[in-house]
Parts: C-alpha cells; sequence; structure tokens
C-alpha cells in the first residue's frame, strides 16, 4: 500500500466533514455505521485533489453496515481496487429505518464512508447482490443516492450501476435497474472494465458507446442490450442480442488460481460489533460434495485450494494489521480442503501465542475435526453444529447429501464422549419428493441422536443435561441446481408441514431436551419468486419498495401484505413462479448464463434425484459436470476413472457424457 493510501484510523489526517450533523448521528442507533474513519480504511483525498484519482468507485452492500462489513468479497474487491494509484474505492450501506426517514426529509443525498461525498458524485456504484431479500433495499439505494431507478433513464453525470455476487446468476428481475452485471468472480475482469471506461471517456465515448463496449467484456451482461420475447403460456420464447458483436451467451468469470491473486492482508475493522467481526481466511472456493439444492456449490465450481503457506503467511499478517482476536476459515465445505490439518496445526500455534480464537465453520462432525475443536473451544460454552438436512436417508440420497444416518449417530457419539452436550441440527422441509415420513423423521433422527448421549456417557461423567435444537427453513429452489425444475408449496402448506415437525417432537421421550424452530413461511415464498423470476417481476419489485417495503429479510420489518399488493397491481401471478411444473426444455430466464456446469448434466441429476440415486462426489470420481472446461482446480487434478465405482461408469456413460468431461463441451 503506498503512502498515498493512508490508513483512516491510524493516520493523522485533518478531520473529514461529515455528511449527517451531530444532531442526527445523536438521534439515531449506532452512528458508527455512518462515519467511517475505521483501522484500514483507505483515504485517498490527498491524491484526489491532485487530480491522481481517475476513477471513483463506490463499492455497495444493500443491507445494514454489521452485515455488509462481514462480507468478504467486498473486502477482496476493495483491495484489489485501492491497490491502484488511478482509483479510489469507497463503501456504502443501507441506512437503517431510522435514518432512512431523516434523510429523505432534511434531504441529504446518500453518502460513501470514506470521503462522505454523495454516491451520485462517483463513476461507479458496485453493488453486491447476496440473497433476494435485498432487492428493495437497491431501490433504497439509488433512490436515496439520487440515481434514477431505471437504467435507461440515467443520464452522462450518473454513476455506472453494476451488480455482482450470486444473485446475478439470474440478473432478470433486477435488469430494468441495472447497466451492468458482472457474471462470476471479480478478480478477473473488474480492473479490465475500469480500464474500458477510462479509455472511452477520454475519447469522449458517452454512456451508451462505454455499455457497448462492456459487452464485449468477458463475464459482463449489458440487459439494455437484449430482447426476450415469450409465448402464449408466458414461458420464455428467445432470449436475443439487439445488436451485432453482442453475444448470445455470458460465460462466468472464475480465479484460477487463488494463491496468485488479490486478498486484503490489512482487511478494514469496524468500530461496533459487527456480524462476522473476526479475521476471515478464505481456503478454497467451490465444493466436491454435489448437494443437489445448493446452489453454491454448483455455480463456484471447480473446487479451487489456495496455497498452505500463501494462508499461513496470510493469516499472520492480518491478525498482525487489524488486532483481531479471532480469525475463521471460509469455505463451503472446510473439511475437504486437503490441507486442512496442517493447516489448523500451524494456526492453533500461531494462536496460542497471541491468545487469538479459532473458528471452524462449516466442518464434517468427524474425529480429526472433533480433536481440532476440543483444542480451539470451550467445550462448555460451544455448541456443535451438524446439518443433516433431512430427516431418512431416502431424502438425504434425493438432495445428494452424502451423509448416512450412521455418519450423523457416529459423530454424535463422539461429540458426547468429548464433552459437548449443546448440538444444533439443520433441517430443509418442502423439498422435491417429501412424504410425511420424511418430515417426521426430522424429529425421530432427533430423538436418535438424544438417545446416543444417554448411551455413550455415563450418568456420572454428564456435565450437564443435552441441548439439542433443531431448526428448518423451507426448501427454495435456486437457478443453476438440479432442484431448478422443483415446484414449491403455498405458504399454507408449508406452515403445515412444519407443525406436523413440531407435533413429532412433542410425541418424543427426550422431547424435554429438544427445542424446534422454523422459518417464516411468506419469506420463503416470496424469495422463491425472486429467485425464479424473469423481467417481468420487476414492476413489482419496484412497487413494493414505493409501498414502503424494506429490509425483507428482517422479520421485524417484512411486510408480506405489501409485496403481495404490488404483485397483484403489477399483474405478476406468483403460483407461475412457484406452483408452476417446468418442462424438461423450457428455457429459463437465467439459460443465457454458462457456468460451465451444463444444463444437461443438472438434468440428469433431477431425474437421479427423483430416483434416490446418489452421485458421487468429485474427488471420488468425475461425474462430467463440465466445469473441467476452465482448465483448473480439481479438474486438472490426476483421477483413476477405471477404479469408479459402476454407479459412477454409468453416469458417465450417459449421452456421451464422458465426451463433456473430456472436452468440455457445453450446451
Amino acid at each position: 500500500m503506498s503512502e498515498e493510501m493512508i490508513q483512516l484510523g491510524m493516520s493523522g489526517e485533518t478531520e473529514r466533514n461529515l455528511a449527517l450533523p451531530d444532531d442526527i448521528l445523536l438521534s439515531i442507533d449506532k452512528p458508527a455505521r455512518y462515519i467511517g474513519g475505521e483501522v484500514n480504511s483507505v483515504d485517498k483525498r490527498k491524491a484526489l485533489a491532485e487530480g491522481r484519482i481517475r476513477t471513483r468507485f463506490c463499492m455497495c452492500f444493500p443491507d445494514v453496515y454489521e452485515i455488509g462489513m462481514s462480507h468478504l468479497g467486498i473486502q477482496i474487491l476493495y483491495h484489489m481496487l485501492n491497490s491502484r494509484e488511478d482509483i479510489w474505492c469507497e463503501r456504502v450501506y443501507s441506512p437503517w429505518t431510522d435514518l432512512d426517514p431523516i434523510m429523505r426529509e432534511r434531504k441529504i443525498p446518500l453518502f460513501a464512508l470514506e470521503s462522505q461525498d454523495p454516491v451520485k458524485n462517483f463513476d461507479f456504484l458496485g453493488i453486491t447482490i447476496q440473497y433476494e431479500m435485498c432487492y428493495t433495499n437497491i431501490l433504497q439505494i439509488l433512490d436515496l443516492s439520487g440515481i434514477p431507478l431505471h437504467a435507461c433513464e440515467r443520464g452522462e453525470e450518473d454513476p455506472i450501476v453494476i451488480g455482482g455476487g450470486p444473485c446475478t446468476y439470474n440478473p432478470e428481475p433486477l435488469a430494468d435497474f441495472f447497466d451492468l452485471f458482472y457474471i462470476g468472480e471479480g478478480e478477473t475482469s473488474m480492473l479490465p472494465l475500469v480500464d474500458l471506461w477510462q479509455e472511452n471517456k477520454a475519447m469522449g465515448g458517452s454512456r451508451q458507446d462505454f455499455l457497448k463496449k462492456a459487452a464485449s467484456v468477458p463475464g459482463i451482461y449489458v440487459p439494455s442490450l437484449y430482447e426476450v420475447t415469450y409465448k402464449e403460456d408466458a414461458t420464455i420464447e428467445a432470449f436475443t442480442p439487439k445488436a451485432p458483436g453482442v453475444p448470445a451467451v455470458i460465460r462466468k468469470e472464475i480465479q484460477k488460481d487463488l494463491s496468485d491473486t488479490y486478498y486484503p492482508d490489512a482487511p478494514i475493522v469496524p468500530f461496533i460489533k459487527v456480524t462476522q467481526d473476526r479475521v476471515v481466511l478464505e481456503i478454497q472456493r467451490g465444493c466436491i460434495r454435489g448437494c443437489r439444492f445448493c446452489q453454491a456449490g454448483m455455480i463456484y465450481r471447480p473446487v479451487r485450494e489456495r496455497n498452505l503457506k500463501f494462508l499461513q503467511d496470510l493469516a499472520a499478517k492480518m491478525l498482525d494489521a487489524t488486532g483481531q482476536d479471532e480469525i475463521s476459515l471460509s469455505s463451503l465445505s472446510s473439511s475437504d480442503y486437503t490441507q486442512l490439518e496442517p493447516l489448523l496445526n500451524s494456526l492453533i500455534e500461531e494462536c496460542n501465542r497471541r491468545y487469538v480464537n479459532i473458528s471452524l465453520p462449516s466442518l464434517r462432525i468427524d474425529s480429526f475435526s472433533l480433536d481440532v475443536m476440543s483444542k480451539v473451544q470451550d467445550i462448555r460454552k460451544s455448541s456443535l453444529t451438524f446439518a443433516p438436512e433431512a430427516g431418512t436417508q431416502r431424502m438425504r440420497n434425493v438432495i445428494n447429501k452424502g451423509l448416512t444416518e450412521e455418519d450423523i449417530l457416529n459423530g454424535a457419539a463422539e461429540a458426547f464422549r468429548g464433552g459437548w452436550t449443546k448440538v444444533k441440527l439443520y433441517f430443509m422441509l418442502g423439498l422435491p419428493g417429501e412424504t410425511e415420513e420424511d418430515m417426521k423423521g426430522i424429529a425421530e433422527l432427533s430423538e436418535r441422536i438424544c438417545e446416543r448421549f444417554f448411551d455413550e456417557v455415563p450418568k456420572e461423567k454428564r456435565k450437564g443435561k443435552i441441548q439439542l435444537t433443531a431448526s428448518s427453513s423451507f426448501f427454495v429452489p435456486k437457478p443453476f441446481t438440479p432442484f431448478q425444475w422443483a415446484t414449491m408449496f403455498p405458504k399454507e402448506e408449508y406452515i403445515r408441514r412444519a407443525r406436523l415437525v413440531k407435533d413429532t417432537f412433542r410425541q418424543q421421550l427426550n422431547q424435554k431436551s429438544m427445542h424446534y424452530q422454523y422459518h417464516e413461511a411468506d419469506v420463503t415464498v416470496l424469495e422463491g419468486i425472486l429467485a425464479r423470476g424473469d423481467r417481468r417481476v420487476a414492476p413489482a419489485i419496484e412497487a413494493a419498495y414505493r409501498s414502503g417495503c424494506l429490509f425483507d429479510a428482517w422479520s421485524e420489518t417484512f411486510d408480506d401484505r405489501k409485496w403481495m399488493d404490488a404483485f397483484r397491481a403489477c399483474g405478476v401471478d406468483p403460483d407461475f413462479y412457484t406452483l408452476r411444473e417446468r418442462g424438461a426444455d423450457e428455457i429459463f430466464p437465467w439459460d443465457f448464463i454458462d457456468i460451465g456446469v451444463t444444463k444437461k448434466f443438472l438434468r440428469r441429476e433431477w431425474e437421479r434425484a427423483m430416483r434416490a440415486e446418489v452421485t458421487p462426489n468429485c474427488r471420488q470420481a468425475c461425474s462430467g459436470c463440465g466445469a473441467a472446461s476452465f482448465g483448473c482446480g480439481i479438474c486438472t487434478e490426476p483421477r483413476n476413472h477405471n477404479e469408479s465405482s459402476s454407479d459412477t461408469k454409468e453416469i458417465l456413460s450417459d449421452e456421451g457424457q464422458t465426451e463433456e468431461m473430456a472436452g468440455g463441451i457445453r450446451e
């Protein structure tokens, strides 16, 4: 980091003028959300005043500060963009409900934290779209910034609004509101995109000139340059570019080598407690498991690991730069990182020396994991988390969980023998093909885990009573998963299923040791509409926002009635997106995106799910999903296919899938 990139929280710079006056800051909850100046945040005011900043980029997470500050992706891109002398990247988050009306009443434009300058004055507004329930917050950001909500209404002085993150794998419900979407991982094309903008500006090019040129940048989708037509049954007939040279298919961008890329060795340290208030060490991307409900497991393929030495050095640098008292491993499945044991051994040594805690999420509960956790956690206070996802083995086979009941019970037994008495279990309800037996199985499996505690731990050695908490969310089919063809259920049916499970818990012998809770059903239905929606949903999103919908992911602010009123007012039928059965050949709103994993593979996995057949994970055998076309990660590791199981050979022989595996052929 150069001298120009002064770290605000450690600098002797003159005090900034805050956008919010003292009377407002003293009247709202957690004013530190809005003042900036945190340790390791970047101040380039001097470079800006001297005319050395050519591009100003405002990075946005459309939720409250505590949530947004916990997002690793923004920290990575913030570090990457600010590594350039001619770019200043700043941050903005959604103002909470106490500040929002004050800003409107007093006509205070939304501002970036570092400079406190209005967001409207920036060249780019990059919005990370992490989950569907933040869509109205995106409109809040634009509205409070004074940026027209619709991309077609923006002028030459408005920022280029670009979206990124997992929800851009179906960007269509938000297509009206964004100039660009970045499909994939930001390390590869973000800087070339900024270079293109600078070139266009130097040549006197217009906003529209830039958008047309941007369409040629790998991973960039410009919604205004495409046209969608529909059939009489309201499904999509065609998705076509409007101009020559605009690609018909957008291929996702991935960082192939994760040990030779940008990573924040001095992440920003917030002034207030945030959701993930710790140093985060991303050890790998992707997942070998192939769970059929999991979008992340498909869109982040192939699995790519970070180098052990890179991680060891990075951990020390981040702890030095932040003074944090906890470090967490980040991965979809940390247990599958091949260098986990030496990494943890080195971290335990380093962290014990520094009196730093280690957080170990996403571990499979086995003897090694439990041994490590016993060294880094206070067993008396901590709880163990299992994610069986389903209550019966048949349903776990349907979702390809790769976890048997024996695995679960043996893991629980090991934990109980090790001294743990608190257990959290996560399940899903409403999965494709679910029966009442599967629903009741959630309570019955929980009971068997409790029984295992009493079987394994003699009374005189028990360190308190077992406390088991089971939680179920309602399943939402997501794009680019085998379950993207699945139907959902009406809100009342989800509630009925949850009550059936709750009643079954009450019938168990150890009911007093168990607690069951479930997710809101109306939020599930809305998430399903937005997840698989198309461009025709956009007016309803705007109508919901205009009626006051905001922070829809928060139960205290979510208003289902306003959303349903918005759908009715805009002529949008929610059942079309949730209850309708989709045909094998239907064109989905997201089919113009190429994630490497083919639609043919996803359909075959759907059919195998309906037969409750398990597909081996990527380390056991390659199933020819198509991700090998990226030529990196686990797909380039040597594998002996002759030793694959007969089941795997059958998968690979289907429809010439071995050709897909070898040559990366994609639909």
